[in-house]
């Protein structure tokens, strides 16, 4: 049986200022609880009720109280406080490797996607900037899809992370409306790829980063839409970065 200290502290997690204040957040649902308790993320309590069939171990509440501190309209039957990572400063080494950077997205649906997608073409890095929405806000772990646990977040000053890779020689690649056609440029196999936010795209500091501009054209006939969802650009620009290496491979 839950308490109402524990109640109240589960709870309060759905607020960002408690998510800082203790070091956790909630993950939810039978995929993302297992696939996080696989990862490096340390689970603190795990919750469950007698529908998990797993090999979790767990303290079992009710459903009642399921409901009481899921954040979900339908509870999975398992919710987890989880320690929330803390990485160091150091660089990952880009030489080789792709890297996404989230430039103000503000969408916590989108940012999980993104998450996702990162994580299915293989990109283990993400910088987010410190204005973008907190990934450990619990609709954005939903839809990470247990992504989360296999690819590194890190909120930090965007222009100065961009300018050091620059400084070792790593592309920085920009999606804009106006850049150059993703499908008529040589893309190379390392590099960072800067998303912008949902309505103003990338901001000005940030955009004079950018080594190398790209689109992805419309084939709208007549009017169409003026840009494509965050996350649909993220997949398509990945997408095409990892056919390019095939290809050439």
């Amino acid at each position: 049986m839950l308490s109402k200290a524990q109640i109240k502290l589960i709870k309060s997690l759905h607020n960002q200022k408690f998510r800082n204040e203790t070091g956790l957040f909630i993950a939810e649902g039978k995929k993302i609880v297992e696939d996080i308790s696989d990862s490096d993320i340390e689970i603190a309590y795990t919750y469950a009720t007698s529908r998990y069939h797993g090999d979790i171990q767990h303290i079992t509440i009710t459903e009642d109280e399921l409901d009481q501190i899921s954040a979900l309209s339908t509870p999975q039957g398992i919710l987890a406080l989880c320690k929330i990572p803390a990485y160091n400063n150091q660089l990952p080494d880009l030489s080789n490797s792709l890297a996404l950077a989230l430039d103000d997205i503000r969408d916590p649906g989108n940012l999980g996607t993104i998450v996702r997608i990162a994580d299915w073409f293989g990109i283990n890095h993400i910088f987010c900037s410190q204005e973008s929405v907190d990934l450990y806000n619990t609709k954005a772990v939903q839809a990470t899809m247990g992504s989360i646990a296999r690819v590194n977040v890190y909120y930090t000053n965007l222009t100065e992370i961009l300018r050091d890779y620059i400084k070792k020689g790593v592309p920085i690649y920009g999606g804009i409306l106006t850049g150059e056609n993703i499908y008529a440029q040589e893309l190379k196999t390392n590099g960072i790829i800067v998303i912008g936010n949902e309505a103003n795209g990338i901001s000005e500091p940030v955009s004079r980063c950018i080594t190398h501009t790209m689109s992805i054209p419309s084939y709208a006939t007549g009017k169409g839409p003026e840009s494509l969802n965050a996350a649909v650009a993220a997949a398509v620009i990945c997408a095409e970065f990892r056919r390019r290496q095939q290809m050439y491979s």
